[in-house]
């Protein structure tokens, strides 16, 4: 089981996730620079936070056209876990990789605090060891995490429980308190708030830490 971290010129969340999977789960993980198109041995791949290319025109908008992102979308189309957390997550957006787009923030500032958030499927390569409702407490830091879908396909992420985390509080105005979703698939998550920075009981909160776990053991499960 290999884990890869994607770094983006403007990621400044690499080091954190290595960290977690290293460290505190021991197991195997890479760099995987954003020129790379081979990821072949990886089992994981992890878009991290930052702000990819100083986040010029949108967030995540000029990081889509990095030569691993089409590697990526063939990776998850053969069953690839990938998970993009906070700009990960727009860059997935920016891609097509999963449906939506995030728009700025409901008051306009930059938000840097600890939230709560709902699980709301438990049955995802990204959430077997917590419970259906379990409340995580997880920090955000965003300027553009206002999650916006049309009726139409807020609807169906609803009707195929590809809603997977809700805001209690909504601080940035995403629809429906959308905070992170998955693909029809389930093997592609996308969500705002940072797990790796809520790994440690240090950090204030070790929460984060079982996305992480649960996915090692959606893995070692898959083999």
């Amino acid at each position: 089981m290999k884990f890869g971290v994607v770094v983006f010129p403007g990621s400044n969340c690499d080091r954190d996730c290595y960290y977690v999977i290293k460290d505190i789960l021991r197991k195997p993980v890479s760099y995987i620079w954003h020129k790379e198109t081979d990821l072949n041995g990886f089992d994981c791949v992890i878009l991290p936070g930052g702000f990819s290319h100083g986040d010029y025109l949108r967030a995540g908008a000029i990081a889509r056209f990095s030569p691993v992102m089409n590697t990526i979308a063939d990776f998850a189309d053969k069953g690839g876990v990938v998970i993009g957390i906070c700009n990960g997550f727009q860059i997935l957006l920016e891609a097509g990789l999963l449906p939506g787009a995030m728009l700025r923030n409901k008051g306009l500032h930059f938000i840097c605090r600890y939230e709560y958030i709902k699980v709301e499927n438990s049955d995802t390569p990204f959430t077997g060891i917590y419970k259906m409702g379990q409340i995580l407490r997880m920090p955000i830091a965003h300027n553009d995490g206002n999650y916006y879908l049309d009726d139409e396909g807020v609807a169906d992420l609803e009707k195929n429980k590809q809603v997977v985390f809700r805001y209690l509080s909504n601080p940035n105005g995403s629809v429906n308190n959308i905070a992170g979703i998955v693909n029809k698939k389930g093997n592609i998550l996308g969500m705002m708030p940072h797990p790796e920075r809520s790994s440690e009981t240090a950090l204030g909160s070790k929460d984060g830490l079982y996305i992480f776990e649960s996915m090692v053991k959606w893995l070692e499960n898959k083999r």
